[in-house]
């Protein structure tokens, strides 16, 4: 089963639809997601999709209650009142994405299973998309020679989302190991998922996902044995704030982004965890990510998140949306 495709849903909630998109001021200077995923409009289910941004409470199970029904439950009771409202057609989830991204000169790193769709989004984003795909260690696909192969006629800027966690398997498998020496031989960069799941993803979406493979601290040896590979932790190991501290203190090459915990979750808790990585001297490894899946106006919640943070001067702004990005994909300009 796609995890993808389950992944969130249980945040889902039905209610009327509201456009952030509509009321964001249009920013011109650049920024960069490192976290866009190019998916199909029915990916996380028969579309409409709804999701509050961000969600005020996390929702309680009865051990007796299946995963099926506690997951139904949730979707059919919003915890919010103007949750954002996806998409009917990939067309229209292309359509809404770009035009935010335009307005708000956006550069994703888009991410997608599905290389002909990644295509399509190129084809219509044009520069405004770097694609990336990922790869799943326990099946072997795709295999190391298709993603060498990916990288050298230009087909992919990243691996990215690497979702094993999902799977149960940790960052520092033995399994990872051939695709980390890949990617510091080419030099490309890799983003992992380290943080959350859905709520309750053991008993709904994902079996054998579990919390603990969370902590960075878990890549310390993959980043000693690869000294040369680029990489950075998607959520930035949500909640653990402790490890990804002592992680990025003591790999200077590591970098995080705030997929999905900048739009979805209760917003001081975003902003409590983000306000200590930077408190920690942190702030020019900290990379925004949307995590933006089926609901184009996440894009714009997530920048209003770092925009509107009352703890991050102007210059931390820049940073955390566009030059510490900038550096680490290694584009020349900065802002």
């Amino acid at each position: 089963m796609n995890v993808r495709r389950l992944v969130f849903a249980l945040m889902a909630a039905a209610a009327p639809y509201w456009c952030l998109a509509q009321t964001a001021r249009p920013d011109h200077e650049p920024i960069i997601d490192m976290h866009l995923h190019a998916l199909h409009a029915d990916e996380l289910g028969p579309p409409p999709q709804f999701i509050c941004a961000p969600n005020p409470l996390w929702p309680t199970r009865d051990a007796k209650t299946p995963g099926e029904k506690y997951g139904e439950a949730f979707t059919k009771t919003p915890p919010c009142a103007s949750p954002l409202r996806s998409p009917l057609t990939d067309d229209e989830l292309i359509r809404k994405t770009l035009a935010i991204m335009k307005a708000r000169n956006v550069m994703a790193v888009t991410s997608g299973d599905d290389l002909e769709l990644l295509d399509k989004w190129k084809l219509n984003g044009g520069e405004r998309i770097l694609r990336a795909t990922a790869f799943d260690p326990g099946s072997g696909k795709p295999t190391l020679d298709q993603l060498r192969r990916l990288v050298q006629e230009k087909k992919i800027d990243a691996f990215a989302e690497v979702s094993t966690q999902y799977f149960g398997i940790p960052v520092n498998d033995p399994r990872m190991e051939p695709y980390y020496a890949l990617a510091e031989e080419l030099d490309v960069p890799m983003g992992i998922h380290m943080g959350p799941g859905p709520p309750g993803a053991p008993y709904y979406s994902s079996p054998n996902y579990r919390m603990r493979n969370s902590s960075l601290l878990m890549l310390e040896d993959v980043l000693v044995r690869h000294p040369k590979l680029r990489i950075w932790a998607m959520h930035a190991g949500w909640p653990l704030a402790d490890d990804t501290i002592a992680t990025l203190y003591a790999h200077p090459q590591l970098y995080v982004d705030v997929g999905v915990i900048c739009y979805a979750f209760p917003r001081k808790q975003f902003y409590d965890f983000l306000q200590r990585l930077v408190d920690a001297g942190f702030e020019k490894r900290i990379m925004f990510g949307s995590d933006e899946m089926v609901w184009p106006d996440a894009l714009s919640a997530g920048i209003n998140s770092i925009e509107n943070a009352p703890f991050l001067k102007p210059e931390q702004k820049r940073d955390i949306l566009y030059n510490n990005a900038a550096r680490f994909l290694r584009l020349e300009k900065q802002h």
